[in-house]
């Protein structure tokens, strides 16, 4: 690597970074990670930081789990690529494949689609749900169904389900036939409902009234995420899921589970479906599948569409679909092991032990701040909604974000902003100390306006 003058001088310019503007990157280069060790990550100027966005959403094991490291150099020995298009497979895909079905067996999934990450994930379902109205002699149903305030990904597809504007609007048109409902959102929505078992009620409506308008026989699926992640952490009611459910089944319309995040524990279950019983009809998993060590996805699919898949006797059943990267054996090699550690060290309880704690910091945060709207959290899911008027919601700027981000850093721990809101991921190996300290870094950089 060349030497961190080089990396200083030249940050910023040659990448366009994601979510980002080009201009503003350059102006402000972002900070350098050069070093990571269980949860902490060191800058290029010798900070030491705890990670409280756990990489993005992803290194649920921290940066120093050994067996996954050791799993990618094995396999790198043995086998570093081979394709898993017709034809082929490899031992690590085959076993993984078994393990994922095995580990969301509750929630009805029996088989495995890998992808390279969350927003292939995602575009595999959505595609794979209209081939599976085709099998079926029903090809008018091609639309598809989300909430507002949902994210899905960046491919095209999964930028049409997107509920956010900042997802969409300068890549507009996208992708016809998508129809969005509100989210149960009890700090904003149409409604001025802060019930939560209400409001989800109230949504549950507004879905039944857009599949009468745009008629069930048209539409395709209804992906959500059961806890919104990049949207604002935004926790439905626990009778929410069940009720989308159950409209679903009497429209036959499919119900895609997007667990990019919420997969293998960050919500104190093991997935976000099983917090409310709901078996969905497709999963997307991705993120922690290897805690961010190596870019791997997947897709997940339920028996119902499985079968008429593979009963298939026609065209229509072949996936004329996929990546170069599916089922990559050292990304496959990277998941079990990271499955395993995930099982061992019991991560959903960790996450659910300390997201309690964190949920307690974070409304004494509140309390004791004029700033801070609203708090929202589900196990180590988190975020900080900051207003400059609590009476009318007005959201604070993005110079004032800035602020209490910058702060936070100089006080040992890096957060993450998006809007007016302040996520936090943590890695799932926390301590209540390092909960503690997040909750001392939020202090200081609130404080700070």
């Amino acid at each position: 690597m060349r030497d961190i003058n080089f990396l200083t001088e030249t940050n910023a310019k040659p990448i366009w970074h994601p979510m980002a503007h080009p201009a503003e990157m350059r102006a402000n280069p972002p900070k350098v990670i050069m070093k990571g060790v269980g949860v902490m990550v060191t800058d290029i100027a010798g900070n030491t930081v705890l990670d409280a966005v756990g990489g993005l959403w992803n290194v649920n094991l921290g940066y120093s789990c050994a067996p996954i490291k050791k799993a990618i150099a094995d396999q790198l020995g043995a086998l570093p690529y081979y394709s898993g298009f017709r034809g082929t497979s490899t031992g690590p895909s085959i076993e993984l494949a078994y393990e994922l079905c095995e580990w969301f067996e509750p929630e009805g999934m029996v088989r495995t689609f890998f992808t390279s990450g969350g927003s292939d994930s995602v575009e595999t379902a959505l595609r794979l749900a209209r081939q599976y109205w085709k099998i079926r002699g029903q090809a008018d149903r091609t639309k598809f169904l989300a909430l507002k305030k949902g994210y899905h990904g960046t491919h095209f597809g999964g930028a049409s389900v997107n509920g956010n504007a900042n997802f969409r609007r300068n890549y507009e048109p996208l992708l016809p036939g998508v129809f969005h409902i509100p989210a149960p959102w009890t700090f904003r929505n149409p409604f001025d409902e802060t019930d939560p078992e209400r409001l989800a009620r109230l949504c549950a409506k507004a879905l039944e009234d857009e599949i009468a308008f745009q008629g069930g026989d048209t539409i395709a699926a209804f992906i959500m995420e059961p806890v919104l992640g990049a949207g604002g952490v935004i926790v439905p009611h626990e009778s929410f899921m069940p009720l989308v459910r159950e409209i679903c089944d009497r429209h036959e319309i499919l119900l895609i589970a997007d667990e990019v995040v919420t997969g293998f524990g960050r919500t104190g279950a093991w997935s976000g479906s099983r917090l409310s019983g709901v078996k969905p009809d497709f999963m997307t998993i991705a993120k922690a599948i290897t805690s961010g060590y190596f870019p791997l996805g997947a897709t997940l699919i339920g028996g119902k569409v499985a079968d008429v898949f593979e009963a298939d006797k026609t065209s229509f059943g072949a996936i004329g679909h996929g990546y170069t990267y599916s089922g990559h054996p050292v990304g496959c090699a990277a998941g079990l092991a990271a499955l395993a550690e995930t099982k061992r060290l019991r991560l959903n309880e960790n996450a659910g032990a300390r997201g309690v704690e964190l949920a307690a910091v974070l409304e004494g945060l509140k309390a004791r701040h004029a700033i801070v709207g609203d708090v929202r959290y589900k196990g180590l899911m988190a975020a900080l909604e900051l207003v400059s008027d609590r009476t009318t919601k007005k959201p604070a700027d993005k110079k004032t974000l800035a602020v209490v981000s910058e702060a936070a850093y100089e006080a040992g721990v890096m957060l993450r902003v998006s809007g007016n809101t302040v996520i936090l991921s943590p890695p799932l190996i926390i301590s209540a100390a390092d909960v503690t300290k997040i909750g001392e870094a939020l202090d200081a950089g609130l404080s700070k306006v």
